[in-house]
């Protein structure tokens, strides 16, 4: 079931005088490929893995997982943020395992059906986030259970339709992460219909902790047949989820308003694991 594929390199090499036994390899994890029965298909996740991590020895590491993770997506510059924020003195967070995700049809993976029928002609593949969201829970997460040394915490990150995509778990299936980083979320796909979801995150009943930052930059009107302000459409979100009844869901808003829809995503994450210290992951 596993393919280890060649460790992969930040960089061809370190500076060196011409000779090649003066180069080393700069690397940061592995890639790794695995073959998804629900989507069937072979997918990719590129792995980090924290400095001291050892195969055999008995330390478990929370796991955290990215939406669009490939190595010319978000993977390197988030693997680093992580480093960062994990080292002794930092401290935001624990040295954490970063898996991820790599796409193959990012549309149909991350969305639900829409209503939109403009929107059905202009993505015809969309609409296939539910057999995603099954491929996360019930083949990704115990694949990197089996193969890791993981804690039983993990992080969920998402930006744009990403975000989308996260918003849609935390909603129906809030269990399946403790932690949602969730940026600039395309919360008009559908028209906004995630934004009217009953959730159970809702409900005093609540007893899994669960811990959300929504961050948004200054981003203003969204395509679709329908335009959104992706600002308001963030807000609503974070306001719809503090309005829990259950002590044990946490929730951070921040606006960004010098970050656009291109660069927001590394401060958001930067400003997420100091805003989420000592709460995502533990």
């Amino acid at each position: 079931m596993k393919e280890l594929v060649t460790i992969f390199s930040l960089f061809a090499s370190i500076l060196s005088f011409g000779q090649d036994k003066d180069k080393i390899p700069i690397t940061i994890g592995e890639s790794v490929s695995m073959y998804s029965n629900i989507l069937r298909e072979k997918r990719t996740l590129n792995i980090y893995l924290p400095e001291g991590y050892q195969q055999n020895d008995s330390s478990r590491y929370p796991v955290v997982y990215l939406l669009d993770g490939g190595l010319d997506e978000d993977f390197i510059h988030i693997a680093g943020l992580f480093q960062f924020a994990g080292f002794p003195w930092i401290q935001w967070c624990p040295p954490s395992i970063i898996v991820g995700i790599v796409n193959t049809d990012r549309v149909r993976d991350m969305t639900y059906p829409t209503h939109d029928t403009a929107m059905r002609r202009l993505y015809p593949a969309a609409g296939g986030s539910e057999n995603f969201i099954r491929f996360l829970r019930n083949e990704l997460q115990p694949f990197i259970k089996s193969h890791y040394n993981v804690s039983d915490k993990t992080s969920l990150i998402g930006q744009s339709l990403g975000g989308l995509l996260a918003t849609e778990i935390l909603l129906e299936q809030p269990q399946i992460f403790n932690s949602y980083f969730i940026v600039s979320p395309s919360l008009w796909w559908d028209d906004g219909s995630l934004l009217r979801l009953k959730s159970p995150l809702a409900d005093s009943s609540w007893n899994h902790f669960t811990n959300v930052f929504i961050a948004v930059g200054k981003e203003g009107l969204t395509p679709g047949t329908h335009p959104h302000v992706m600002e308001e459409d963030a807000k609503l979100l974070a306001e719809k989820i503090s309005m829990s009844k259950s002590p044990r869901v946490k929730t951070i808003f921040d606006y960004l308003p010098n970050e656009d829809h291109a660069t927001i995503l590394h401060q958001a994450m930067l400003d997420g694991l100091k805003a989420m210290k000592g709460s995502a992951p533990q």
